[in-house]
């Protein structure tokens, strides 16, 4: 699993790394039943808090992508594959936006006011 976060940027830690994670479940990169990294690890490799690395393994769990078992970690879920129908139809989304000039902010709530209505 490739995790991306800078700590430079105004986004929480925590959302970043659940982003990154999101990030490797549309390219396919984790499928249900992969196994997480331990937080404690992850906390280490990234130089991060522990309670930052369980944040975001919580929110992605709250979303119904990840599994939390005590002694096992975290393990994706069925739900946690997303179609790539789904990813194809975003990228093209994302690459209408750009050819518009359509800001990235915009764009995200453009696509939550959609997905509340």
């Amino acid at each position: 699993m490739l995790t991306r976060i800078d700590p430079s940027s105004p986004q929480p830690l925590f959302e970043q790394l659940a982003a990154s994670v999101r990030g490797e479940l549309a390219r396919g990169a984790l499928r249900p039943g992969d196994r997480l990294p331990a937080a404690r690890e992850l906390a280490a490799s990234l130089d991060i808090n522990l309670h930052t690395v369980l944040k975001a393994y919580q929110l992605l769990r709250d979303e119904g992508l990840l599994e939390m078992r005590r002694g096992r970690g975290a393990i994706v879920t069925a739900e946690g594959r997303i179609d790539p129908e789904l990813v194809r139809g975003v990228r093209e989304l994302v690459a209408s936006a750009r050819r518009l000039g359509v800001a990235p902010a915009t764009l995200v709530a453009l696509v939550r006011e959609e997905s509340q209505s």
